[in-house]
C-alpha cells in the first residue's frame, strides 16, 4: 500500500543535471527542433518537454531556439501537426489539441527561469492562437476533443491524460496573460468547465486508456485534482501501477516500467507536497542511465531487460523536471506545485 511503502529516509539524490541536459542539446537540430532521438520523429509536446529540460540544465539559448522552432512551425489556425519528420508533417499526422496547447507550459517555464519579459511578449501571439484553437474544440460538458484530422473532420475521442495536460496549459496561458496585462475571460471559463469534467464526469473519457498510468496521475500532475481528492486517487491505484523499488508501470497489466512515467509521478507527488514519497520513487530510477547522460526509456520486470533501447530526449527531460521540482534547481521549479497557478 501507498502509506506503508513510504520511507522516512531523506535521500538528497545526485542528479547529473548538466550531463543529461547536454544529451538533449546534442540531439537538437540546428533549426531548434528536438526529435525523440537522433534521426527520429518530432512531436510538438515532447519537443516542448525537451526544451524545458534544456532550461533546467541552464541551456537557455538552446531552449529559446526550440521555442522559436515552435513559433515558426505553428499553422495559421493556431495548431501544430502531431508529428514532424525532417521539418515536414509526418505521414498520417493530425492536429492534436494537447500537443498544440503545451507550448504555453514551456513558455511560462522559460520565463520563470529567466525572467525574460521580451521573450514572453514575442511568444504571446503564438500562445494566444494555440489556446484559442484548443478551446474551440471543447464540447458542451467541458471536455476537449482529441484532434482534427487532415481532412478537417474532428475526432471526438476524449482522453483524460490529454485533457489534464490541456488544463495545465490553459492555466499557464492565463498566468502569462496576467503577467502581460491581457484579459482572457473565455480561457478562464473554458478551464473551469474542463476542470469540472475531469473531476466529476469520468464517463466522458475513453475508459480503455485507464490501463495506462498516465490516466492515474495526470489529473494530479496538472492540478485538476488536488488536496484530499489527489491523496485518495494516489492511494487507490498505487498498488496497480507501482512496483516498489523499481518504478511505475506504463500499463497496469504489462511488466514494463518507464522512466518518464516514473518521473512524472515524482512530479505529481511533489506537486501535492508529498516530497518523501516523491524522492523515494525518484531513488528507484536514477541508476538506470547511459554514460552519455541519457536514461533508459523503459525496462521489464522482473528480468530488467532495457526496452526500448532508444535514447529519448523526452525521457531525459522528464528526469530533469522531476529533479527541479524536488530540489529547486531553477526559479521555475514551483510551476507544477498545486498552489502556484491558483
Amino acid at each position: 500500500m501507498y502509506k506503508a511503502n513510504i520511507s522516512p529516509k531523506n535521500y538528497h539524490l545526485f542528479v547529473d543535471v548538466k550531463g543529461t541536459a547536454k544529451f538533449i542539446a546534442n540531439v537538437q537540430k540546428e533549426n531548434g527542433e528536438i526529435p525523440w532521438a537522433i534521426d527520429d520523429k518530432t512531436d510538438p509536446w515532447d519537443h516542448i518537454e525537451s526544451a524545458m529540460g534544456l532550461t533546467v540544465g541552464g541551456f537557455y539559448d538552446a531552449s529559446r531556439k526550440a521555442y522559436e522552432w515552435s513559433k515558426k512551425s505553428q499553422m495559421n489556425d493556431g495548431s501544430f501537426w502531431s508529428y514532424y519528420r525532417n521539418g515536414e508533417p509526418d505521414k498520417g499526422a493530425y492536429k492534436d489539441t494537447n500537443m498544440t496547447s503545451y507550448i504555453a507550459v514551456g513558455v511560462l517555464h522559460y520565463y520563470l527561469a529567466t525572467k525574460d519579459i521580451n521573450f514572453l511578449n514575442e511568444m504571446w501571439l503564438t500562445i494566444e492562437s494555440a489556446i484559442d484553437y484548443v478551446i474551440n474544440m471543447q464540447g458542451e460538458d467541458g471536455e476537449i476533443f482529441w484532434a482534427k484530422r487532415n481532412d478537417g473532420t474532428i475526432d471526438k475521442t476524449v482522453l483524460l491524460t490529454g485533457c489534464s495536460s490541456i488544463y495545465m496549459s490553459i492555466s499557464c496561458a492565463l498566468k502569462i496573460a496576467s503577467i502581460l496585462n491581457k484579459e482572457k475571460p473565455e480561457w478562464r471559463s473554458s478551464r473551469k468547465k474542463l476542470g469540472n469534467a475531469i473531476k466529476n464526469m469520468p464517463h466522458l473519457f475513453d475508459q480503455s486508456k485507464s490501463r495506462y498510468s498516465m490516466d492515474w496521475y495526470y489529473p494530479i500532475l496538472c492540478g485538476a485534482i488536488s488536496r484530499k481528492d489527489a491523496q485518495k486517487r494516489i492511494e487507490l491505484f498505487w498498488d496497480t501501477f507501482i512496483i516498489a523499488g523499481w518504478g511505475v508501470r506504463c500499463v497496469s497489466d504489462r511488466p514494463w516500467l518507464t522512466i518518464a512515467e516514473s518521473s512524472e509521478l515524482v512530479m505529481s507527488l511533489a506537486a501535492m507536497g508529498k516530497f518523501e514519497a516523491a524522492e523515494m520513487v525518484f531513488s528507484w530510477i536514477l541508476d538506470k542511465k547511459y554514460e552519455d547522460g541519457s536514461f533508459w526509456t523503459g525496462y521489464t520486470y522482473p528480468d530488467k531487460v532495457i526496452y526500448t533501447t532508444d535514447k529519448t530526449t523526452w525521457t531525459a527531460a522528464a528526469v530533469l523536471m522531476a529533479a527541479d521540482i524536488l530540489y529547486g534547481l531553477t526559479s521555475a521549479s514551483n510551476l507544477f506545485k498545486h498552489d502556484f497557478l491558483k
